[in-house]
């Protein structure tokens, strides 16, 4: 699959958006659909004025992880960080939470609006470093467009 070429869906999805809830889990459920080593894409978001992420719309697998403290795992990093991390191996990560035996790489780039980092837009895939420099540059516009919904 061409990133580049689900760049206009994406942009519609926004564009057209009257529900921002829906209009994410469209997101997950296309880049899910679409890109044959997305296996789990979700979003997660700053829980209030708590220090820790909750979950919100995502496409694959159910998780137990609804809540993720700031620093906890690679959503948790990126959300102290506020850079992109993109794991080839989540077994060499020593600080990460397993979802599934079955992941094997993921993905989290953050969502800033007004400078802030809101949220963040999580990949996990059952293929081993699979992530490119283009699906990281991707992701980033995907959450350039999303933060213009929040």
């Amino acid at each position: 699959m061409n990133l580049q070429s689900l760049k206009p869906t994406i942009t519609q999805l926004i564009e057209n958006s009257s529900d921002v809830d829906y209009t994410l889990l469209e997101i997950c459920n296309l880049l899910k659909s679409e890109v044959s080593y997305y296996d789990w894409v979700g979003f997660y978001f700053k829980n209030g004025d708590k220090n820790e992420l909750k979950l919100g719309p995502y496409a694959g697998a159910p998780t137990d992880h609804t809540i993720i403290p700031f620093g906890k795992g690679i959503c948790g990093q990126v959300a102290v960080s506020n850079k992109n991390f993109v794991v080839p191996d989540v077994k060499a990560q020593d600080n990460y939470i397993a979802c599934s035996i079955t992941v094997k790489s993921e993905i989290v780039i953050p969502i800033f609006v007004d400078g802030k980092n809101i949220g963040q837009i999580d990949i996990d895939s059952n293929t081993l470093d699979p992530f490119s420099k283009k699906d990281e540059e991707f992701l980033e516009f995907v959450c350039a467009k999303v933060a213009t919904l929040l």
